[in-house]
Formats: C-alpha cells, structure tokens, sequence
C-alpha cells in the first residue's frame, strides 16, 4: 500500500500483478482543465486505486476520488462549494483487443505498452463528475440583488380573460 502523493504515470500490469493500492493527494492546481470551470484552484483530491488480477486473470483496478471544489451558484451568482466524488471500475485491454470479453460494469481502457498517466484519469473521472449546472439547495440560495419577482399590479388582477366573450358566445344558443 502506498500512502502519500498519487505518482503521476503507472503500469496496471505491474501493480495489478502485485495486488497494490495506491492512496494518496493530488493538488487540485495540477488538474488545469478540472480547474478552468472553478472559481478557484485550492484543495486536494483524495484519490484511491486499487489494482488486481480478476478470476479471469485480467488486470481490473477500481478507483475512488474525492473533492470540495468552489464553483459560481447559477441561481444566485454566489460562491458555492460542492463535494465531487467519483468511482469507477476499469478494465486494462491491449490496444485493438477484444473488448467483448470485458465483465459487465467495467470500463475499458485500452493501454499499449506506454504507462497509464494516472493523473489524466483523474481529471476525466471529476470532470465528468462535475454538476453540469452547480447550485446551492434551494433552501438555501439567496436571490441576486435587483432580480426581485415582480409584485402583481392592480391592473393584472382587474383585467379580464380575452376569451371569455368567446366563451359567452358559445353560450348563446342564437349564434
């Protein structure tokens, strides 16, 4: 088990031969296109993997990520923090290979004989996991100065249907 900063590329071959979990931080500020959306780039992402061999001898490894990032409230234009958290189960297949054969709720990941850049991964699996529109609760989203609802005027309550005449001269049997 390794316990400290995630390394940035790896071989799931070797560590899943090994039965190896990694653990550890990555900054947040080195995920640059995860922080383009944020209104800041501080914090850390808690990051877990865990590499093996499945029944079937395939090199499977499963990730757990973890994060509070700061993004702009749609409703309100306010700051927000939101907790991002992400799982994902992958399957490693050669490139070009068969991914029939893959068990159902694994994600393939087609790898040559380049390492595995982990940190990529990383930044997919929150970007994906990022709320497409990030909002408080409801209950507790404050309203944009100036952008107050619009309070009903006499003149709204006292007006009258226009089809209503339409509606009395269905009503009259000599039409």
């Amino acid at each position: 088990m390794s316990n400290g900063p995630i390394p940035p590329h790896v071989d799931p071959r070797k560590l899943a031969d090994r039965t190896t979990i990694l653990e550890g931080v990555v900054p947040l500020a080195d995920l640059k296109r995860l922080c383009d959306p944020l209104a800041d780039n501080h914090g850390m992402v808690r990051a877990k993997f865990f590499f093996e061999r499945d029944e079937r001898n395939a090199v499977v490894f499963h990730s757990e990520l973890a994060v509070e990032v700061s993004m702009v409230c749609q409703r309100c234009l306010e700051l927000v923090a939101l907790p991002i958290q992400s799982a994902c189960d992958y399957a490693v297949v050669k490139e070009g290979a068969n991914t029939q054969s893959v068990p159902k709720g694994y994600d393939v990941l087609e790898l040559g004989e380049e390492p595995l850049d982990l940190l990529a991964l990383v930044e997919e699996e929150l970007l994906l996991a990022l709320p497409i529109i990030p909002a408080h609760d409801p209950k507790d989203c404050q309203q944009p100065a100036g952008l107050e609802e619009p309070e009903s005027s006499e003149d709204e309550v006292t007006r009258s249907n226009p089809f209503s005449v339409l509606a009395q001269l269905k009503r009259d049997p000599n039409v």
